[in-house]
């Protein structure tokens, strides 16, 4: 993908979704139904993207993602959407009958670029990316807004999602990212 988020229009947006929830019906409901979704040229294009699965009440029931831009954006949405629901492992796979009370989120992903620290962070715009040695998390822009983050409270919530203690950004690989993100 591009590196400007809004390149993506709604439509587009809405192709998406619609691609997430198909993939998602086919293998927990088994429907077969003829679904030829209108391919524009930047659905097919290589990108990243994550999928993000919640309940009714707001709850968090999958999200998964990838950072490889190696396969066209229409099928990374699909694979992520069934990851979310089947491969995540702080939850157990999703059911069929759960499928109509779930909320689809499709944040597509600009490409990383490395930052030095909170200074370089902009609440609302960047999601993070902490690595260091073979820990990596990474946190989405919607999840410090959510949250209520300032920079610093960011960047230590990215570190612990990569299983390093919250000081550890210091020494550790920063990058930062945007999403444009389309939500049903």
């Amino acid at each position: 993908m591009p590196d400007a988020p809004s390149r993506l229009t709604e439509a587009e947006g809405r192709t998406l979704l619609r691609i997430a929830r198909t993939a998602l019906e086919r293998k927990l409901l088994g429907r077969a139904e003829p679904f030829e979704p209108d391919l524009t040229p930047l659905l097919r294009e290589n990108g990243s993207a994550f999928v993000t699965l919640t309940t009714k009440n707001g709850n968090l029931r999958g999200c998964i993602g990838t950072l490889g831009w190696d396969r066209p954006l229409h099928e990374t949405v699909a694979d992520c959407a069934l990851s979310a629901a089947l491969k995540d492992p702080r939850f157990d796979p999703v059911r069929g009958p759960e499928l109509k009370d779930l909320h689809l989120e499709v944040s597509v992903l600009t490409h990383p670029v490395p930052v030095s620290g909170p200074e370089d962070i902009v609440i609302g715009r960047d999601g993070l990316i902490v690595e260091k040695g073979r820990n990596r998390g990474l946190l989405l822009p919607q999840v410090a807004t959510e949250w209520n983050f300032d920079p610093l409270a960011f960047l230590e919530a990215t570190c612990e999602k990569a299983g390093l203690p919250p000081d550890a950004w210091p020494s550790a690989k920063l990058m930062r990212f945007e999403a444009q993100v389309f939500e049903e």
